[in-house]
Formats: C-alpha cells, sequence, structure tokens
C-alpha cells in the first residue's frame, strides 16, 4: 500500500521500496492524476506476483516545487527510509537539482517528467534516466506543422525559468532549419506563475507578429488565452502552443479554449490501440474519469521500474544502471526502450490541434503519434552536449 509520507520503521524484505518526489501542491491538476496512473500500474503489478516475488510500494514526498526541498526529502527517503531508488519529479529545476543528488549518493534515479534536456544531457550522470521526452523532442514534433504555416514573423511568450527558456531556444533552433528567413520579433518572459496578462498580452499584440509560439501551462495558460482572447490576439493569427493539447491543462480553460492552436498533448478519446484502450478503460473503471497524459506518464514509469528490476535481478544500483541501458518496456503509448547514448527513453508524444466550435469547452480530437526516439538529435550531436559520466 501507498503512503503519502512515512515514519522510518523496520524496512519489509518483501517489499521493493519507491521513493518519490514531487510537486503535488503546487500543480494539483498534473500531479492527482499522475498519482492515480502510478497506483494503477502498481496494484496490477502486485496482483500478478510483484517483481522478483516483491511487492513494490511508494513513499510519496512533495518537494514544495522547490529543488532545495526536493534534495532534503531525497536525502531522508534514502537515509531514513531506506528507499532502493528515487523517482517523480515534474519541475525541471528540481529534476536538475534530483539528479545532482543523485550522482553525489550514487543512487539511482529515474525521472518521470522534467522536461529539461541537462537532466540526461549536458548535467546527465551515469544514476539518471528520463522517462517524458523533453524540451528538445517537444519542439522537434511542432516544428514542422509551424513551418508549413509558412508565416514569416514569430512571437514567443514562455515562462522565465528553465523549461520555458530550453524549450523557445530549441523550437528557434528547428524552426531556422526548416525556414531559414523566419523572424522572431517579440519575447516575453514573465516569472513563473505570476503572469500579469494585460501587459503582456498588448506587447505581444504591439510587435504584430504572423504567429505566435507559447510555452505557457497551468494558470499562467489560462491567464493567457483569457486575456488573448478578450484582446483580439489570436484572432486571424496562428498560434503553436506545447502542452496545451494535454487534458490538465486543456480542461480548465473551458469556454477560452482556444480554436484551432496546433499542440502538443493527449488525445485519449481518439488513441485505438490494444495497449491504450486497455489502460483506458482499467483507469475508468477504477477512478470513473477519463485518465490525463500525467496518468499515463506515470502508468508508465511504473512499468518501466518492473521491466528494469526483472532485468537486473534486484534493486542494487550498479545492477539497475547496467539494466536501464537498452531496456525495452511498455505503456499504454506501445514499446519504448531507454537509449544507451543518454538515459532517454523514446516514450512518444501527440501533436494536433484543438477544437473549440461551441465555445463552451475545448478538446484536442485526433493528433499524429511521434516515437520520441525519431524525434531526437543524431548520436555525433548528442555526444556534444552529454560529458562523460
Amino acid at each position: 500500500m501507498a503512503s503519502l509520507a512515512g515514519q522510518a520503521q523496520a524496512k519489509d524484505d518483501d517489499v521493493i521500496l519507491i521513493g518519490e518526489i514531487n510537486s503535488y501542491k503546487a500543480l494539483p491538476a498534473n500531479m492527482g492524476p499522475y498519482k492515480k496512473g502510478w497506483e494503477l500500474a502498481q496494484e496490477q503489478i502486485n496482483a500478478a506476483g510483484g517483481v522478483l516475488g516483491k511487492k513494490l510500494e511508494t513513499i510519496f514526498r512533495d518537494d514544495n516545487a522547490n529543488a532545495g526541498e526536493a534534495v532534503r526529502i531525497a536525502e531522508e527517503l534514502v537515509s531514513r527510509e531506506e528507499v532502493d531508488f528515487l523517482t517523480g519529479v515534474t519541475l525541471s529545476h528540481v529534476g536538475l537539482a534530483v539528479a545532482d543528488y543523485a550522482k553525489q549518493r550514487k543512487i539511482f534515479f529515474l525521472a518521470s517528467g522534467p522536461l529539461s534536456d541537462k537532466v540526461i544531457w549536458q548535467n546527465g550522470n551515469r544514476y539518471t534516466y528520463r522517462m517524458r521526452y523533453g524540451t528538445h523532442q517537444l519542439s522537434a514534433s511542432v516544428a514542422p506543422a509551424a513551418a508549413k504555416l509558412n508565416k514569416k514573423r514569430w512571437a514567443l511568450i514562455y515562462p522565465n525559468y528553465e523549461y520555458g527558456q530550453a524549450a523557445v531556444e530549441a523550437f528557434k533552433a528547428e524552426l531556422k532549419k526548416l525556414q531559414p528567413d523566419v523572424e522572431f520579433v517579440a519575447e516575453q518572459a514573465p516569472p513563473f506563475g505570476k503572469l500579469d496578462a494585460g501587459p503582456v498580452v498588448q506587447a505581444l499584440e504591439d510587435a504584430k507578429p504572423d504567429a505566435i509560439f507559447n510555452v505557457l501551462f497551468g494558470p499562467d495558460l489560462t491567464k493567457f488565452a483569457r486575456e488573448g482572447k478578450t484582446r483580439g490576439l489570436f484572432k486571424d493569427r496562428e498560434v503553436v502552443s506545447l502542452l496545451t493539447g494535454e487534458p490538465e491543462y486543456l480542461d480548465p480553460l473551458r469556454s477560452d479554449a482556444p480554436d484551432g492552436w496546433i499542440v502538443t498533448g493527449y488525445p485519449y478519446t481518439s488513441i485505438d490501440t490494444p495497449e491504450h484502450n486497455a489502460f483506458k478503460k482499467a483507469y475508468e473503471d477504477k477512478y470513473g474519469e477519463y485518465p490525463r497524459l500525467n496518468s499515463v506518464v506515470a502508468y508508465a514509469t511504473v512499468k518501466a521500474i518492473a521491466a528494469g528490476i526483472e532485468k537486473a535481478g534486484s534493486t542494487d544500483t550498479e545492477a539497475l544502471i547496467k539494466a536501464f541501458k537498452g531496456l525495452e518496456f511498455d505503456s499504454p503509448f506501445g514499446h519504448h526502450h531507454f537509449r544507451e547514448i543518454d538515459n532517454q527513453s523514446t516514450f512518444g508524444l501527440h501533436v494536433g490541434r484543438l477544437v473549440n466550435k461551441d465555445g463552451k469547452k475545448g478538446s484536442m480530437p485526433t493528433g499524429e503519434y511521434f516515437d520520441g526516439g525519431d524525434l531526437l538529435p543524431s548520436d555525433d550531436v548528442v555526444k556534444t552536449l552529454r560529458k562523460v559520466d
């Protein structure tokens, strides 16, 4: 049984204890579905006999969206709770901090969700693997659609921290490759979670861009979409937006959900594969609601953990590091593996257009699936980015 926080107690030899760190309070719309997806996978694995004859058990801890707090919690999980390894994290700056802790402490860390590619490249280390795709893959997935719009003047808006900065730089580079004459005429980079929508929207409008690239998410996205709609910023203007097609971010927009934006997201109603159908049914049967993308990410993370431990034959750090190199695993999105060159999984993503024809509720009805491995740079490029472990 999973525990939100536990008091130190003698470790059960029949249990594989997982230390999971995430921003439960700061990102409730993401983390509620995430925890449900995690517990569904863990329940299924344990019902089938567990891993190596042992049950999986998870201690969930909240990092308060703070890197220093996350490191303190990581040390507590390792030293006091004696977890077998660490996992989790959604925010990029927190992911980088925990990855560095794993390196210093020499403990295995499977990062489920931080989007900064520094986690696997510039700051990558042999102890850290990542499940979800990163900023390069996100930007590479939408750049071809952006180029096909044939819009010369682009404005950029993003949260001013690691994820936003990296996403914009990657998008610029990818779009320049496909459309060398493109111009970036305006940038707005409000502090994460502190968007003053009026002045920002007006500044973008004053730049008279042909199209907008948006990286805002969560409450900032809601404010931006509402104010932009009110001021006519999106009228007759194309928008390419990362993450906005994920139900976690799309649902809170309600009637303010845009129509026609090109987005990355999760078209859960139209993915018709055996793997996804089975996952969706089990999730809906258990929770009485549809899954979100973070439900899939968490579910896939637990499945990868089980596959890795099974292959390693133990939870020893060095055995896990060796086992995860090239590890194959299944998720609701299909079959994936972890790349040997940079410890990144090939978990993929969907790109499509938002629809809000009735002005009441937006949706991402369909989307093209991109294998995560196909969106990554060549091995030669990765070797220039990732330091020797």
